[in-house]
């Protein structure tokens, strides 16, 4: 696997990270709905924290967005050819570095129902279910907590 750095995020990362989430094979199907459209625009990346994970020729592997109000993750995606190869782990194990460097003891993911295992290999305890809110989500996501303390 090539080497994978994590660095914050700049407003010309946008185009790609909406590639990113539009590519994505885990939102096809009966999940397509929910990305149907979205963007991830400079202002979301300047008024969060916005990470991507990229090799050494600055490919980019994945990326996630730690909101601090409320505290919650509310992106994360890892390229489909580079799954399984680490990259997801790195960007988690780097959001609670940086949640606990913000001085939360905790962080909300309202989860990806296929992605909710992952979350709870990595620490991430089910706390509940978000009800389904038409017409975009039509299915019940798990809803999670990181302990970042």
């Amino acid at each position: 696997m090539p080497s994978t750095t994590i660095k914050r995020a700049v407003a010309q990362d946008a185009d790609r990270l909406t590639r990113l989430i539009q590519n994505s094979a885990a939102y096809r199907g009966p999940y397509a709905s929910i990305i149907s459209g979205y963007r991830v625009t400079t202002e979301y990346i300047i008024r969060h924290r916005v990470f991507v994970a990229v090799d050494e020729t600055e490919r980019l592997q994945g990326f996630y967005a730690l909101t601090l109000k409320p505290p919650e993750l509310d992106l994360a995606f890892v390229a489909d050819d580079v799954q399984g190869n680490g990259v997801g782990r790195l960007l988690i194990e780097h959001m609670i570095t940086q949640a606990r460097a913000a001085g939360l003891t905790e962080v909300r993911v309202v989860s990806h129902p296929p992605a909710e295992e992952f979350y709870r290999r990595l620490g991430a305890e089910r706390v509940g279910t978000v009800a389904p809110s038409p017409p975009k989500v039509d299915w019940e996501r798990p809803d999670l907590r990181f302990t970042t303390a």
